[in-house]
């Protein structure tokens, strides 16, 4: 897939170079990401919001020193904004000159202004290209916000690496970007986009592994404080929330702890922070009318381990 070397080239370094970026992968993910280049296919990650979906796109793009192109998907989305769309401004100041000329040849005036050079190229177009030989890393995401209908303009690219424009013609990838789709499971994806892609769910981390991604990402933050806050979130996901916190929201809310000069978790500076973890008004008054015992609780884990 890549002209110069392969960072990738087995499951082990697929695991120790993501790991080698700060992002820690289970086993399983780092298979999933060597199958999907190596049989050249799209990855479908699902998951709840805030565990890293979005994230192994960036890193994946630093592993193989190339760029990241990414479409953010959203209610409303068309072929205009994702894959292509003309310079309408250039177009009428050629049609004008043409006339100015005495053109009058229908044909070849539509064949001047629909020619590549008033293309503008979307993120999906742009994906196709690897000027330097290095195909990149394009992310769809959050392919749930996109209406249905949108997915039908995905198929033809994810399935034949190639994009059909009608007044130009076929763009075909002549080293086909590594594809990470993501989605929230607002809806479910279509079959014909899922036949398409190898699939990988990411469930929100274990308290191992929640404990040492905050360790190396929130630097400063001390054990005492990390073990309790990590253990305070683990248990806030079992209440029952409109929106659980994700790994975002306990790395955002360690550093807001951190900001205030936090080095346990005390009730005061927890209830002011909160709003750094749980971010929705009905469950922020679920949240604090458990904070004395879900408190309570953190400490006591803390003072299990010897800290």
């Amino acid at each position: 897939m890549e002209a110069v070397g392969n960072p990738l080239a087995t499951i082990d370094d697929v695991q120790r170079r993501l790991d080698d970026q700060g992002y820690i992968a289970e086993r399983s993910l780092a298979t999933a990401i060597f199958l999907a280049r190596r049989l050249e296919r799209p990855l479908l990650v699902e998951g709840e919001p805030g565990v890293g979906k979005t994230e192994i796109a960036r890193v994946l793009a630093e592993v193989l020193d190339t760029r990241l192109v990414r479409l953010q998907c959203y209610e409303g989305i068309d072929v205009a904004q994702a894959v292509y769309d003309w310079d309408y401004a250039r177009q009428m100041l050629e049609i004008r000159l043409l006339e100015a000329s005495g053109e009058r040849d229908e044909r070849r005036v539509r064949r001047e202004i629909f020619g590549r050079v008033f293309l503008l190229k979307r993120p999906l177009l742009q994906a196709l290209e690897a000027p330097d030989g290095r195909a990149p890393v394009l992310l769809i995401d959050e392919l749930d916000r996109a209406d249905e209908e949108f997915e039908a303009f995905l198929l033809e690219l994810l399935s034949d690496w190639q994009i059909t424009v009608p007044e130009i013609g076929t763009f075909r990838a002549e080293h086909p970007p590594l594809v990470i789709v993501t989605s929230n499971r607002t809806r479910e994806i279509h079959d014909a986009l899922k036949r398409r892609c190898l699939y990988h769910w990411i469930p929100y981390p274990s308290f191992d592994k929640e404990l040492q991604i905050v360790r190396r990402k929130v630097t400063g933050v001390s054990e005492q404080l990390s073990q309790q806050l990590v253990t305070l979130v683990q248990e806030l996901r079992q209440i029952d929330l409109a929106k659980a916190p994700g790994l975002a929201e306990t790395l955002d809310w360690a550093a807001a702890l951190l900001a205030l000069e936090c080095s346990s978790l005390e009730m005061q500076m927890v209830d002011r922070s909160l709003g750094a973890l749980v971010k929705d008004q009905e469950d922020l008054e679920r949240t604090r009318e458990r904070l004395p015992a879900l408190i309570a609780r953190a400490q006591e884990g803390a003072r299990d381990l010897g800290i």
